[in-house]
């Protein structure tokens, strides 16, 4: 099967990025807790962005020095994917509100060309 070009990951991160910042506009905390939907719904965009780097990472793999706590992202999909049952709705809240926003200016920066090519 030939290589996914990494520009095409870069769009999946960008557009679950948005697809988060869509599904929590307006929200605060109490709302995600109490809502099993949102929550599942977070948590997949995030799975879909670890994932999506991921595979980005193997396309490019300089591709990580770029992406700030890279290496942390791609664990946090594997522990939501793999260690569900462990980790807090706090943890997922708190990411979204302190990572979620340099991610996505550091994919934007990638997607328009700021940086080297992959």
């Amino acid at each position: 099967m030939p290589q996914r070009d990494v520009r095409l990951y870069l769009h999946d991160i960008a557009q679950a990025a948005r697809l988060l910042a869509a599904f929590t506009d307006g929200k605060a905390w109490s709302d995600y807790q109490a809502d099993a939907l949102l929550r599942s719904g977070v948590e997949r965009q995030f799975e879909i962005i670890g994932e999506a780097l991921s595979q980005a990472c193997r396309v490019d793999p300089g591709l990580a020095d770029q992406i700030s706590h890279c290496r942390q992202i791609i664990a946090f999909r594997n522990r939501l994917i793999h260690g569900y049952a462990s980790i807090a709705d706090e943890v997922v809240w708190n990411i979204l509100e302190a990572y979620l926003p340099s991610l996505t200016m550091e994919v934007a920066t990638l997607l328009a060309g700021e940086t080297r090519p992959p």
